[in-house]
């Protein structure tokens, strides 16, 4: 009788951090130490890449590795961002660590919530719970103004430096190699999970979910669990944004966060780390340089690249490079 266990153990996918994975890290670290360089007087955009890539690769592990449909991410990332900021602005805990431990905590606990409740139904249902969770977040955040600081958003952020050496200047450099070390380790940590029996679980379910349960295992309780990873993960990235900015409001609950994220997720390619990675960078850079140049019509810009990604990229701008790169191999 085929398990399981049996079905992850003989799976092609499942390898450990191998040396395309290496490669992978290496163009990252490489693009963030050009960025340095090429953008100094932005790094303060950059950090905000690096959040909103934390945040992507978050959702892509519920909707491209699990299949879960949902539009109200930013709760997530918002309780990360609110935790890391009440931590400071009430409690005096000004450690960047210590601010980001807390980031993580509440990220998890939300991914928890969220996910406890968008799992009792699926399609369009889910679509519409996870809409509601986003809006009760965001109302119970302008309605707790006296920890949140409502509309007018949580000030009184003030990180010391970080392990004591490294202040949080106005030039932002010590946040964006911050940032460029929190997202180099979890990619790592999501390329171990993804590959790992436990990922290889959650695919499964993306796949032929009444399978997985006939052959005796839980694929709710997965997801659940993949939920909170997703919510620490974004916990980072909120926690990240509290820090940089010293100041959270409440645009990081927003539905339209959450929007962009997906489109972001889209633009790159669901189901690939590397793929959200690329759609943030493509999408936030391209928002930025159109914004500036046509204030009034950049929407209608924005909107016709990713008509064109969708018509001619389906897979997204790395999922179709990837998938292309492959048949060309394949006919060499």
């Amino acid at each position: 009788m085929t398990t399981t266990n049996d079905i992850i153990a003989t799976s092609p996918a499942r390898r450990s951090f191998g040396g395309a994975d290496l490669i992978g890290l290496a163009v990252i670290l490489l693009a963030a130490l050009i960025g340095y360089f090429l953008f100094p007087d932005n790094l303060a955009l950059l950090t905000r890449i690096i959040a909103a890539a934390l945040l992507v690769l978050s959702l892509d592990l519920v909707t491209g590795y699990c299949g879960v449909a949902t539009l109200g991410h930013a709760a997530l990332f918002g309780a990360g961002a609110y935790a890391a900021g009440i931590a400071s602005a009430h409690y005096g805990i000004n450690d960047p660590l210590a601010m980001l431990a807390f980031g993580i905590a509440a990220g998890a606990v939300a991914g928890l919530i969220c996910g406890a409740v968008i799992l009792r139904a699926h399609g369009l249902p889910q679509l519409v719970l996870s809409i509601a969770l986003i809006h009760l977040f965001h109302e119970f955040a302008n309605k707790a103004s006296s920890w949140t600081g409502g509309s007018d958003g949580l000030s009184g952020i003030a990180p010391t430096a970080l392990f004591g050496l490294y202040e949080f200047d106005l030039w932002g450099r010590t946040a964006y190699v911050f940032g460029v070390a929190l997202l180099a380790i979890v990619f790592v940590l999501l390329r171990l999970i993804v590959r790992s029996p436990f990922g290889m679980l959650c695919r499964g379910i993306k796949e032929d979910p009444i399978r997985i349960r006939s052959m005796g295992a839980s694929p709710k309780l997965a997801l659940i669990k993949m939920y909170v990873i997703s919510g620490a993960v974004a916990g980072v990235g909120g926690a990240l944004n509290a820090i940089s900015t010293q100041v959270v409001g409440l645009d990081s609950l927003s539905f339209t966060m959450s929007a962009e994220s997906l489109v972001m997720l889209v633009l790159g390619g669901t189901g690939s780390l590397f793929g959200a990675l690329t759609g943030t960078v493509v999408f936030m850079f391209f928002e930025d340089v159109v914004s500036a140049a046509n204030p009034f019509h950049w929407l209608t810009m924005v909107g016709a690249l990713l008509i064109a990604v969708v018509l001619f990229a389906p897979k997204g701008i790395y999922g179709t490079a990837a998938t292309l790169l492959a048949r060309r191999r394949e006919v060499q």
